[in-house]
């Protein structure tokens, strides 16, 4: 049975790990509010880019001479960007995209196609690295806080991959932000533009309800009069559309990464404190064992001596 002074102890260290929880919490739910006005200022524009690259790819009608809308017709290698964070202490936040990477890895070697491995953020490179797989670049050290310079830096080199037809699709694994309880993993088809699409739990509603409404899809049906033409627009707005998107998926993982951490530090504080309240009544009853041993002993030596 433990002593009252090892009781003691362990509550002492509980309130260490209460007091650490607590303040990771507050420091997370602070810097949440900022990443979330940073998705809001950010999604519309990058909507945007969206839906002008993709009219203006279907109006130049996959121009063979812009390379990055040639599509591959066999698809050999395909990029997965695993996008994590550099710190754990986040509950499930890095251990789902692991585990949705590893998903669409066994789904491409069922179709025939072999997937190459980016990651960022240094807990998708060590898990990769743990599971010896094809990890081709890493980008780790800017996780919590993204900018849009380490978005054009992964964008670039995508791009330049698949250029050189050393791969011939790009996926994006991330969390997407929603709430500080619920973030969802999604897949986003980067390359080809053509077949750009997100996939994931909630997403098709989701995103169809916010990228085309009645009057966008009226104006998808008009004809559209480009100046520069369509392929000299392409040569411009191609690079801007792929950082952007890049970008995207950047602030979302932060974000998601803050309130999981968020929500994982609240709920290893309150673990923290029922452990100490159960402790404490550990402690009362060793304290009265231990009385209640002492005035036995009292009581025994009185009647001994007679």
């Amino acid at each position: 049975m433990a002593t009252q002074k090892d009781v003691k102890n362990r509550i002492a260290s509980i309130k260490n790990i209460n007091k650490i929880t607590r303040a990771m919490e507050m420091v997370a739910a602070a810097r949440l509010r900022r990443a979330e006005q940073r998705i809001e200022q950010l999604r519309p524009y990058a909507q945007g880019m969206r839906k002008l690259t993709r009219r203006a790819a279907e109006q130049a009608g996959g121009i063979p001479r812009v390379p990055v809308l040639v599509e591959r017709q066999e698809v050999r290698r395909v990029g997965v960007v695993l996008i994590t964070g550099d710190r754990g202490l986040a509950g499930a936040f890095n251990t789902n995209i692991i585990r949705d990477g590893m998903r669409l890895k066994n789904e491409l070697r069922e179709q025939g196609a072999e997937a190459a491995f980016s990651a960022v953020g240094r807990k998708g490179v060590s898990a990769l690295s743990f599971r010896k797989q094809d990890l081709r670049t890493s980008y780790v050290g800017f996780t919590d806080r993204p900018g849009f310079a380490n978005a054009r830096e992964i964008g670039e080199e995508l791009t330049a991959r698949y250029v050189d037809e050393e791969l011939d699709r790009v996926e994006l694994v991330y969390n997407s932000y929603v709430s500080p309880l619920t973030q969802h993993v999604w897949r986003q088809t980067l390359l080809p533009l053509q077949r750009a699409e997100v996939l994931g739990e909630g997403v098709e509603d989701e995103e169809r309800d916010r990228e085309e409404t009645e009057i966008e899809r009226a104006h998808s049906r008009a004809l559209w009069m480009y100046e520069p033409d369509a392929e000299e627009l392409l040569a411009q707005l191609i690079p801007e559309y792929v950082n952007i998107t890049v970008y995207r998926a950047l602030l979302e993982s932060a974000a998601s990464e803050l309130g999981a951490r968020m929500t994982a530090m609240h709920s290893a504080a309150e673990n923290a404190e029922t452990m100490m309240d159960d402790l404490t009544l550990e402690m009362n009853r060793v304290r009265q064992a231990e009385i209640t041993q002492e005035i036995l002993e009292v009581v025994a030596g009185a009647e001994a001596l007679g």
